[in-house]
C-alpha cells in the first residue's frame, strides 16, 4: 500500500452523527437506518464520543434486565476516542484500525468533525493502488 495515499481522498465527508442527549432508541434506529456498525457523538460540533452497536446491544439489555427506560446515548458512548487527521495517510489508518480493532474511525481537524472513515474505505484504497501482478 503506497504510503503516499491520503485518506480524506477516501474518508466520508459530512458522516451520520448523533447527539449525547439523544434517546438511546433513536440511536439504535439511526445505526440501523444507516447500515452503520457506530457513529460519531457530536456537541456543538466538536467530537465528544463513538457511540457502536454494541454500546446499544449494552443499553438495550440494562433496559430489559431493569426494566427502566434505555436513557440516553451519553450513558452508553465511549468518550476513548481514537481520532484521524485528515492529512493522515491510508496507511497510517491502517495501522490504527488493526491497533485499536475498530470498524471506523472519526476524522477531525482540531476537535471538529469533518468526516469518518471505515474499514471498507480503507480497503478500497488498497485495491485501487494495488499493483496489476497481485493474485485476484
Amino acid at each position: 500500500m503506497p504510503k503516499t495515499l491520503q485518506i480524506s481522498d477516501y474518508m466520508q465527508r459530512d458522516p451520520f452523527t448523533l447527539t449525547p442527549i439523544m434517546g438511546l432508541r433513536q440511536a439504535i434506529d439511526g445505526l440501523l437506518d444507516h447500515k452503520l456498525s457506530s457513529a460519531p457523538v457530536v456537541e456543538q460540533g466538536r467530537l465528544v464520543g463513538m457511540f457502536s452497536e454494541s454500546d446499544g446491544l449494552k443499553g438495550a439489555l440494562d433496559a430489559g434486565y431493569h426494566g427502566a427506560d434505555p436513557g440516553r446515548v451519553a450513558d452508553y458512548m465511549s468518550r476513548e476516542l481514537h481520532t484521524l487527521s485528515s492529512l493522515a495517510t491510508v496507511q497510517e489508518a491502517a495501522e490504527l484500525f488493526l491497533r485499536h480493532h475498530r470498524r471506523c474511525l472519526p476524522v477531525v481537524s482540531g476537535e471538529r468533525l469533518i468526516g469518518q472513515l471505515n474499514r471498507n474505505d480503507i480497503l478500497r484504497a488498497a485495491m485501487a493502488s494495488a499493483e496489476p501482478s497481485l493474485p485476484s
